[in-house]
């Protein structure tokens, strides 16, 4: 069913098992390997969310705003390279062309064994089922935040660059509209858990960036098994204040290693007053918030890594890279 107007898909939307589709670079997928099996599905392509709003309070993007649309904003690649970067570097320009900023912040992992055309233990799949991925190949899993009942990582670029913008998600039902901070925006998943805090009848209408100056000093770096397009091994979002070659104050978010972008909170603390050339320091204040990972078998190395890219990337959005 196709929704004319926003109150006509909040009302379809009350309605059990219904999902919504929008670019379907996504839902398409989940159909196709039996992921989804919805009883109904919600074209909401004509709702009028697909605007890019700048201002002097930041950015607004409607929900179906197409993700190349963004990238190539002339304000978003001026005041906010990291977003741009991480949506060039998310996918094809195909799918890019396609895909929406609300779909890529909702998809779901590309666990191996979730995505497995022979159904594997998932709990993501079949609540209850295990994790299959536990005692697998773990080179691609989690390093952070996982549980014995799922190690996935969440796939999505944009979702790490707009974590360190302290975006905020705008979530409408009958009843009103309520906004979410991206770093609340993802669930721990677990036997039968929800993925995100998107109640079965709220749609993302709009994903909304503060106006943080120093948000034109940002990089975000992303690193893959091949060049061409692939989901990131460790992704790296940063955005640093500097007085002069002194880092004042700096946001640091990971992706790639845990089930949502990952804050490096004592890292920017341990980061104030580290001049951007030592080289050492930046890599001890780093590693401060790398203590607490917990790499599995086969990914081990995503800890140096993530390290690595950090500082890599501090090291660019400082304009010393």
């Amino acid at each position: 069913m196709k929704a004319a107007d926003v109150a006509s898909a909040l009302a379809a939307l009350v309605t059990p098992g219904t999902e919504v589709i929008a670019g379907g670079t996504e839902l398409v997928n989940w159909l196709k390997e039996g992921i989804a099996t919805p009883d109904w599905v919600l074209d909401i392509t004509d709702l009028p969310l697909g605007a890019v709003e700048a201002s002097s309070d930041g950015l607004r993007l409607g929900a179906l705003a197409r993700m190349s649309e963004v990238a190539a904003h002339p304000v978003v690649a001026r005041d906010y390279p990291v977003l741009t970067e991480a949506l060039l570097a998310s996918a094809s320009p195909q799918l890019r062309a396609m895909a929406t900023i609300g779909g890529n912040i909702m998809q779901r992992t590309r666990c191996p064994y979730f995505r497995a055309e022979t159904l594997l233990p998932c709990n993501q799949r079949v609540a209850g089922a295990g994790c299959a991925a536990l005692e697998g190949d773990t080179r691609a899993q989690a390093i952070f935040g996982w549980t014995p009942e799922c190690v996935a990582t969440h796939p999505s670029d944009l979702a790490v660059a707009l974590t360190v913008l302290d975006a905020t998600v705008a979530l409408r039902n009958g009843a009103g509209t309520r906004a979410v901070p991206m770093s609340r925006f993802y669930c721990q998943p677990g036997v039968g858990a929800r993925l995100t805090v998107v109640e079965p009848d709220e749609l993302v209408t709009a994903v909304t960036v503060p106006g943080l100056p120093p948000a034109a000093r940002s990089h975000y770096l992303k690193v893959r098994e091949r060049a061409s397009y692939e989901f990131a091994v460790v992704s790296a979002a940063v955005v640093v204040e500097m007085d002069g070659l002194v880092i004042t104050r700096s946001r640091l978010v990971l992706g790639g290693v845990a089930h949502r972008p990952w804050r490096l909170a004592d890292a920017e603390v341990a980061l104030r007053g580290v001049e951007i050339g030592d080289l050492e320091a930046l890599r001890a204040a780093v590693a401060c918030s790398l203590t607490t990972a917990r790499p599995l078998p086969d990914n081990r190395f995503k800890v140096e890594l993530a390290r690595r890219a950090t500082v890599r990337a501090l090291r660019v959005a400082a304009g010393v890279g």
